[in-house]
């Protein structure tokens, strides 16, 4: 790989904000000074009047996975397409221990469909089935093959639920090697009675989802997660935060120093608990677990990111089409026309997530610059064994970076993105910032509405200890 210099970039981390040029060589940033000279032979881009910040990290992505008699519709090559023309440069993506089955069996097939991936990919396991030879085989994700993440759910009994015995189990032996529990945690015998009873009633339009999961119930959920880490000395990570209750609990345990670290999605941050009463199906689009809130529980978790309650912005990107066709109704939300508990449980976001937080976090919720990278990359990467190869821009580090317009203003349209998923969460929605390009270890891959990157090119993520920020 040939050299190549980004001039007069205004660059921001999580720690700086200044001026300079970079120089990158075999992949890797490797010099950083005020001015560089170029020869002839060196590939340069000038990114005057731009932000230069290190490429998106995107902590929490369902790509072509199989949920119960749903798939979701973005492969690899797809969903990440996606993402790199969104600023992200690496997803951790999830995959599925079988019931019954080895978790390294779950990550070998993972690698088979990941080969396809844009941009670089890391692996979280969801574990479906603890006992002591899945407890082994933990630990030889942890150590051998680079998973140091493990994503429990709470909810969803009979299908992905685990019970408390085997969340405690699981817990104390990532704690003991290094790793760290992802938890969704909603209490799912509460909301699957709740279930039964609204489709009992012949309540099943999609706004009955948002319904049946009551905030009070991944707020006592997440509390309960937090004791049986704080009993098994483990780190632990709430995903898709999207509740008061539940944010409460987590600022709590932080300021007694407990390891406890949470996200939130762009969604829970613009949109609300209002898109349900959208007419016929259309609410089937915001169907996402947990579902969307109200106004009050936007305005704690804008607080929660202000404060560092909140560590991370990831998308949960789990698209299900709207439309049966073209990719059948395995894919689509139509699985539940007439019976909420049988949408697909997802949404789209990877392309939208940096620009959003930009335009909303930044321009308008008071976010500094620095935090908007500490939230959509640094943070990541260093919760999840990537930094500093991933999440800054510094000598030594992987040369993935995104130019960014903080002034372009331009409207959301599905039919402009890159993902195979047929509705946008935003559509019609302006905003102002756009990622302009996109290095990948310093290889252009995005140039403006220019794909330049290739299917496969992404490089799996062999990650280091979790939880450690």
């Amino acid at each position: 790989m040939g050299i190549t210099v980004i001039k007069n970039g205004r660059i921001v981390t999580a720690v700086d904000d200044y001026v300079a040029d970079i120089l990158i060589h075999d992949g890797r940033v490797h010099t950083i000074s005020r001015e560089i000279p170029v020869g002839e032979d060196t590939e340069v881009h000038d990114a005057s009047g731009l932000i230069v910040i290190p490429g998106g990290v995107d902590v929490h992505t369902h790509l072509d996975w199989e949920f119960g008699v749903s798939k979701t519709v973005d492969t690899f090559a797809s969903g990440t397409q996606a993402a790199a023309f969104g600023g992200t440069t690496t997803v951790v993506d999830f995959c599925n221990q079988t019931p019954g089955e080895s978790p390294l069996t779950g990550l070998e097939e993972w690698h088979t469909r990941s080969a396809s991936a844009c941009v670089d990919v890391g692996a979280h396991m969801i574990m479906l089935d603890v006992n002591d030879q899945s407890l082994l085989d933990m630990k030889s994700l942890i150590h051998n093959e680079g998973v140091s993440t493990f994503k429990l759910f709470m909810a969803y009994p009979g299908v992905l639920m685990l019970d408390d015995g085997a969340i405690f189990k699981s817990m104390r032996l990532a704690g003991e090697n290094g790793a760290m529990i992802c938890m969704h945690a909603e209490n799912g015998p509460v909301i699957q009675v709740l279930i039964e009873e609204a489709l009992a009633a012949g309540n099943t339009a999609p706004k009955y989802h948002s319904l049946t999961r009551p905030t009070i119930m991944e707020g006592e959920a997440v509390h309960r997660a937090i004791k049986i880490s704080e009993l098994s000395e483990s780190p632990l990570y709430i995903v898709h935060l999207s509740a008061s209750e539940a944010l409460k609990s987590v600022t709590e345990a932080r300021d007694l120093g407990l390891p406890v670290h949470a996200e939130t999605c762009p969604h829970y941050l613009f949109l609300t608990d209002e898109e349900y009463d959208r007419p016929e199906f259309e609410g089937a689009k915001f169907v996402m677990t947990p579902p969307l809130r109200t106004h009050s529980h936007q305005q704690d978790l804008w607080r929660g990111l202000s404060t560092d309650d909140l560590q991370v912005i990831s998308t949960d990107h789990c698209p299900f089409c709207f439309a049966a066709q073209p990719y059948g109704m395995k894919s689509s939300k139509q699985q539940g026309a007439d019976d909420f508990s049988k949408i697909p449980n997802g949404a789209p976001g990877l392309e939208t997530r940096v620009p959003l937080i930009y335009d909303g976090g930044v321009r308008n919720h008071g976010l500094s610059l620095n935090r908007f990278v500490e939230l959509t990359s640094t943070s990541p990467a260093k919760l999840f064994g990537l930094f500093p190869r991933k999440g800054t821009i510094a000598v030594g580090s992987d040369a993935d970076i995104v130019l960014f317009d903080p002034d372009e203003a331009w409207t959301i349209r599905a039919d402009e993105h890159h993902s195979r998923i047929d509705y946008s969460l935003f559509e019609g929605r302006e905003v102002t910032g756009r990622v302009k390009k996109v290095f990948l270890r310093g290889q252009l891959i995005v140039d403006g509405p220019e794909w330049k990157g290739q299917e496969g090119m992404g490089q799996y993520q062999h990650r280091g200890d979790a939880g450690k920020s």
